[in-house]
């Protein structure tokens, strides 16, 4: 560990723009990430803070196709959501940039170049896995299938996420291409690739030995796991359509693995900043007094603990981080968070749905953050945490010390009498806390830090509680001069000490006390006079609102929809049963199927000819129910399908089924259909 760095550079992993922000890329990665940046500055410390968008890779062009759009305007339109969010959730990146950029495409090539001149790549011909249908090679994301190791059946081409063990495509059983499901082949192709077998001793000496008793259990653990398996050769060129060419001959058509050229993006990033505020870049990631620390989610840790500082060692002027305090991952109310299957909480959406509530979030997530396991998120769990903690002990304690200063002394802060020994005891146990949350900080422990932030409101509440002014006003006015003095400095304590955590809350707050400019927590720790005698405060406001069970409701009706959307997409109509006669009644296959269009029989006064989306198919069937259905009445009607009828030629007309039919007490037609909405076609009926 460095101590005492002259700056600090921290990185918060670039997120992939083929979809917007989610509650997990949050708690993973970018709110503990801002938490630590604020911090720091908070100290006074030179603090480097930088992002951006990772536009490269398979999955960007895929996303194109899709959509019907090119890549770029695909990187273009999420990149414009990611900053947005950011931004109003206030992530305080000092840069934020993108891997589309020229700076990027430049240092990432230059940085290739060096290692390729320096002779540390291996070029080889080898055997890829290759989609025939889509007439391409699969990226490792875009191979899934059965994991070698634990068996999991749900295995990317470079990572199982069940067990954590590193892969190669070639790896899994029964690989499939996620692109058109087909079975790849194997085709041969030329690429370069990082031995990263050479450095292995150099990983275990920088890691296994002397990071063993400061890096997380949970980081150690894979990246312990992974050397003592043997480190191999690893490809950094792919053949792709969408990235950074590989800038050598012989590569025509070749491009920079997403995951050789994304980290590069740190450095990148921080060279724009540089330009732009007339700063020098070097310091920052070749100067031994810079600490580097990498925020990420679990699934990055092989890439930012291995991959990339081999990169850097191979580079040889580059330092190496000091720490990657890895997360796990955050569940959706029991289920794995997907971008795919829309099982997720977006950050856009959240911000549109709970205004100016920025701050609820950062703590709900905070308070649950996947630190050692993968935790859960719930609207349940949300909500209680905003009403029980930030209302009840936060909210409550500020909104009282606020208004009784108001009620009693106009609004200006009262002159202390003599301090009880209470009092000294409470002022004295508030000047701990700067230490103490600090101490949690720097070892990134920032559930344990916000719950020391959340004491010092409570220490707020119990003081109030105990005191009770409000009784005491009417015989001692001069001693309820000293207990709102007191409340106050604690009040006073949270605007600043709430900054890395709330930074809203602690806006608003430092507004509502007329304070002009955050606390240095050195002063919180040494000075009782934090907001001083005769200072004149503002007018009460709620710092938080109390959440309804109505809107969480809505947010867990809003993600059963999602899940009744995700089956109905997922179902696959079962295979149609062999043709069948009347006789064999038994084995009649029925569905429920849709009119799309309806037409009376030329000359034939009881027929009608009707276009049915079987769920199957879209088929013919002749019925006769002209007698009682005009063709326009009964388009878009749902009915019950005998789709295994033999075909039967009807005047000309081949009819591929039969609609069943009951009647009324009327002895009028009537059709047996589902009545339920949601009923999807194809579903048999039994």
């Amino acid at each position: 560990m460095i101590q005492n760095p002259k700056r600090y550079t921290i990185t918060a992993a670039l997120p992939y723009t083929n979809g917007p922000i989610h509650i997990g890329h949050l708690a993973g990665v970018y709110v503990p990430s801002d938490i630590y940046s604020r911090y720091l500055r908070l100290q006074g410390r030179d603090v480097l803070f930088v992002c951006g968008s990772d536009e490269h890779g398979v999955a960007i062009s895929m996303k194109a196709k899709k959509e019907g759009i090119t890549p770029q305007e695909v990187i273009d339109k999420y990149d414009g959501i990611i900053r947005k969010s950011f931004s109003d959730f206030g992530i305080s990146f000092d840069n934020y940039s993108r891997t589309s950029a020229k700076i990027h495409h430049d240092t990432a090539s230059e940085f290739f170049r060096k290692l390729y001149d320096k002779g540390d790549f291996i070029e080889e011909v080898t055997e890829q896995l290759y989609d025939a249908k889509a007439d391409q090679f699969l990226a490792d994301r875009f191979v899934v299938g059965t994991c070698p190791k634990c068996g999991n059946e749900e295995a990317y081409g470079d990572q199982c996420e069940k067990c954590g063990s590193t892969l190669n495509a070639t790896d899994l059983i029964n690989p499939k291409s996620t692109i058109t499901g087909e079975t790849p082949i194997m085709k041969s192709t030329k690429h370069w690739f990082l031995p990263l077998d050479r450095y292995e001793d150099f990983l275990k000496e920088w890691i296994l030995v002397g990071h063993k008793n400061d890096w997380k259990p949970n980081v150690y653990g894979q990246v312990k796991s992974w050397i003592d398996g043997g480190l191999e050769p690893r490809a950094v060129t792919r053949d792709l359509d969408w990235g950074i060419d590989v800038p050598v001959e012989g590569a025509e058509g070749k491009k920079l693995y997403v995951w050789f050229d994304a980290p590069i993006g740190y450095i990148s990033s921080t060279k724009e900043w540089a330009l732009r505020e007339g700063k020098d870049w070097e310091p920052y990631w070749k100067d031994q007094d810079t600490k580097l620390v990498h925020f990420i989610g679990k699934d990055n840790i092989v890439f930012h603990c291995i991959i990339f500082p081999a990169m850097l060692k191979a580079e040889g002027s580059y330092i190496l981080p000091d720490n990657v305090p890895a997360n796990e991952f955050l569940n959706l109310e029991g289920n794995k968070l997907s971008t795919s299957k829309n099982w997720a909480v977006w950050l856009h959406e959240y911000l549109e749905e709970f205004p100016n509530q920025q701050d609820v979030l950062r703590y709900a997530l905070t308070s649950n953050a996947p630190e050692t396991k993968d935790n859960d998120f719930t609207w349940k769990d949300f909500q209680a945490r905003n009403n029980n903690e930030l209302v009840a002990i936060y909210g409550n304690f500020i909104n009282r010390v606020v208004v009784l200063t108001n009620k009693y002394y106009n609004g200006i802060v009262p002159q202390p009498n003599e301090l009880s020994e209470v009092d000294e005891a409470t002022l004295t146990e508030l000047k701990a806390y700067p230490a103490v949350i600090s101490s949690s900080l720097e070892r990134y422990r920032f559930r344990e830090a916000l719950s020391e932030l959340m004491n010092v409101a409570r220490l707020g509440n119990k003081y109030l509680a105990d005191e009770e002014p409000w009784k005491v006003i009417k015989d001692n006015p001069e001693r309820v001069q000293t207990q709102m003095y007191v409340a106050l400095q604690i009040a006073a304590a949270l605007s600043s000490l709430c900054e890395p955590f709330l930074p809203f809350t602690a806006k608003k707050l430092s507004g509502i006390l007329k304070i002009e400019s955050p606390l240095n927590w050195n002063t919180i720790a040494q000075n009782s006079d934090l907001i001083p005698a005769g200072h004149q405060i503002g007018e009460a406001e709620l710092l938080f609102a109390k959440i309804e069970d109505e809107e969480i409701q809505k947010q867990i009706d809003k993600l059963e929809a999602t899940k009744t959307a995700n089956k109905a997409e997922n179902k696959v109509a079962e295979p149609q049963k062999e043709a069948i006669q009347f006789e064999d009644f038994s084995k009649m296959d029925i569905r429920v199927g849709t009119i799309l269009e309806a037409e009376k029989m030329p000359k034939a006064n009881k027929l009608l000819i009707l276009k049915v989306d079987t769920g199957i198919d879209v088929r013919t069937i002749v019925s006769g129910i002209a007698e009682s259905f005009k063709p326009e009445d009964i388009i878009g009607k749902k009915v019950t399908v005998l789709v295994n009828l033999a075909p039967r030629n009807l005047r000309g007309v081949e009819s591929q089924g039969m609609i069943l039919m009951t009647t009324n007490a009327e002895g009028k037609l009537v059709f047996v259909n589902p009545d339920t909405d949601g009923v999807a076609n194809g579903e048999t009926i039994n």
